[in-house]
């Protein structure tokens, strides 16, 4: 698992969404998944896309066959994360407090999931 560099983009995210739920796939049949027309312009688009998100080690091209497939490099979890941490920066100077209050509170947490979040409190 790489550690993600930077905040991805929505059009970025909607990438890595087709791969984890489908797994490898080459360029076309990203595109195949995200337009509804399939032409020269969204395959192109989808291959600058694939081409940001291997320069920030987001995804990994498979050469092995004439058509590369791409994988997702990381998985929900690392970009949640990323996408959070990015946001506590700007909004709490670092601080995920406001956020796991406002969840606890907001009552937004599963049972399974306010356990899950006890167990890794008493882990610390």
């Amino acid at each position: 698992m790489a550690a993600p560099k930077s905040v991805i983009t929505e059009t970025e995210l909607s990438v890595l969404k087709v791969l984890w739920a489908q797994g490898a796939l080459t360029a076309r049949m990203i595109t195949e998944e995200l337009y509804s027309e399939v032409n020269t312009s969204s395959i192109g688009t989808v291959q600058k896309l694939l081409a940001r998100l291997e320069e920030k080690e987001l995804v990994r091209r498979d050469r092995t066959e004439s058509a590369h497939r791409f994988h997702a490099n990381v998985t929900r979890e690392d970009i949640a994360g990323l996408q959070l941490d990015e946001f506590a920066g700007k909004l709490s100077e670092g601080s995920l407090s406001p956020f796991v209050l406002h969840l606890l509170k907001a009552n937004k947490l599963s049972k399974r999931e306010k356990q899950e979040i006890r167990r890794m409190l008493d882990e610390l």
